[in-house]
């Protein structure tokens, strides 16, 4: 058997092939030499407890805040300054990587912001600070959350009630340590990348929130569009009551089964399927699963039914454009257009129901935006039954008002939330390649594949 060729300037080392001048030691290596508490984890459960949190004081700092890798928090619990005194190796400095010890996300990290104040760690989370002297916070913390994400933490993890980091295992646990002026400049590098995300996903929220609220005005007619807003002799349209409430002057309510022309055909259910009708290939079959808020989501596991079961359950074959709303929670009436999924014939499950209101009386992409309103929701969930699994029934949902505008307003608003979504769904598809193109600079930079610090800049 050959040996593994090793490339010229670098060295085989105890976590792989690294550079030559990199080095490789422990995480505890990297923490502020003679300091305690560097490495430390927060009270045992029976020194802090639910008696000792107050209104205000020292901010409790606890794993929930660090699991999505970036350090966020909803609400806080405290400390007094008595309390934080008795517990003070557990105290967390702004700039301090913390991370969670215990629980289903433990070794997900983020670094507590440099404007924040000291607080106290929770028992489910620990600290790390870092020599910043020698090395640069960013990178070590880069390596940590590449470590979580590629699972690799699972090494010092140990099992129980719930899993939890390893305290004397992490300190030990071996990383690749660069000179510090490229800690420096791999650092830079992902944290522009990072702020580029950060960016992307405030434009995202942004954006989402302002159709949110367009879609509140134009699908309940609160806002009329200018083209629909005025009668023939110039004046601004009314409102009157309906069985929705207040609607505009020109508009009816009517219930979906109504939207349907009460023909069965264009309102029906899919079929109970069980069991021994699945299989990994024949005929697709869509469930409540695939069925997002406003859109369609694809699975990685796809279920199919035997062709037999096909004739046998006399199954109903899905259409593209079909409107299908789903019966089940959580949360009931929620709806998606079904698209073209690539297969010759695909049905769907008992608790799916197939929506086909005729085109001249209904825009179907202006019904799934409004079956995406809270008011929608909240009219489902008055008509929602069962105890185990709740659910509507089709005569049910068939019986619940909507607001119907002309099929000309229909269109005209379901094309402005079609352009919105449009342009939300670019801006997701490049934050999720700038996610990309970050994950392979990690890949690249944090192994020393590629380097940004040439020889010569570092006096080889």
């Amino acid at each position: 058997m050959s040996e593994l060729k090793i490339p010229q300037d670098y060295k085989q080392t105890e976590i792989g092939v690294i550079p030559e001048d990199w080095d490789c030691d422990s995480l505890e290596s990297v923490c502020p030499k003679g300091r305690k508490y560097c490495i430390v984890d927060g009270p045992f459960g029976s020194n802090l407890k639910t008696e000792h949190y107050r209104k205000s004081g020292i901010p409790i700092i606890t794993s929930g805040f660090v699991t999505e890798g970036i350090f966020q928090v909803d609400n806080y619990l405290f400390v007094d300054e008595e309390k934080f005194r008795q517990e003070k190796r557990s105290a967390v400095n702004p700039g301090d990587i913390v991370m969670a010890k215990i629980g289903a996300r433990c070794g997900a990290s983020a670094i507590l912001p440099k404007e924040h104040v000291v607080g106290i760690l929770s028992g489910n989370a620990l600290k790390i600070t870092i020599d910043e002297s020698k090395h640069n916070t960013y990178f070590i913390w880069q390596l940590l959350w590449d470590l979580y994400t590629k699972g690799s933490l699972d090494d010092i993890t140990t099992t129980g009630a719930q899993p939890a980091i390893s305290m004397s295992s992490l300190k030990k646990y071996l990383i690749p340590l660069p000179p510090i002026n490229e800690q420096t400049a791999i650092a830079t590098a992902l944290s522009d990348v990072d702020a580029l995300i950060c960016e992307l996903e405030k434009l995202i929220a942004k954006k989402q929130a302002i159709k949110t609220a367009t879609m509140q005005q134009l699908l309940t007619g609160k806002t009329r569009l200018p083209q629909f807003a005025l009668r023939e002799d110039g004046s601004k349209k009314g409102y009157k009551q309906s069985e929705l409430g207040e609607i505009p002057e020109d508009w009816e309510a009517k219930t979906v089964y109504e939207l349907a022309e009460k023909q069965k055909s264009q309102f029906d259910d899919g079929d109970w399927i069980e069991a021994e009708h699945i299989t990994d290939k024949g005929i697709r079959l869509i469930q409540t699963g695939n069925i997002g808020i406003g859109q369609y989501v694809e699975k990685d596991t796809k279920k199919y039914i035997y062709s037999e079961s096909f004739e046998k359950l006399r199954c109903k074959e899905l259409q593209k454009g079909d409107l299908l709303i789903c019966r089940l929670a959580e949360p009931a009436g929620r709806a998606c257009i079904f698209t073209d999924v690539g297969e010759q014939r695909v049905i769907t499950s008992v608790d799916v129901t197939i929506f086909r209101p005729p085109s001249y009386l209904a825009d179907r992409k202006f019904y799934v935006q409004y079956f995406s309103l809270d008011v929608w929701f909240k009219s489902v969930l008055e008509q929602v039954g069962g105890t185990t699994h709740k659910r509507i029934s089709r005569g049910a949902l068939g019986r619940i008002f909507v607001s119907y505008p002309s099929i000309q307003e229909q269109t005209a608003i379901a094309t402005i939330l079609s352009d919105m979504d449009s342009e939300i769904q670019a801006l997701e598809k490049r934050l999720n390649k700038t996610r990309q193109i970050k994950q392979g600079m990690m890949q690249e930079l944090l192994t020393g594949k590629t380097r940004l610090v040439q020889p010569e800049a570092r006096g080889v």
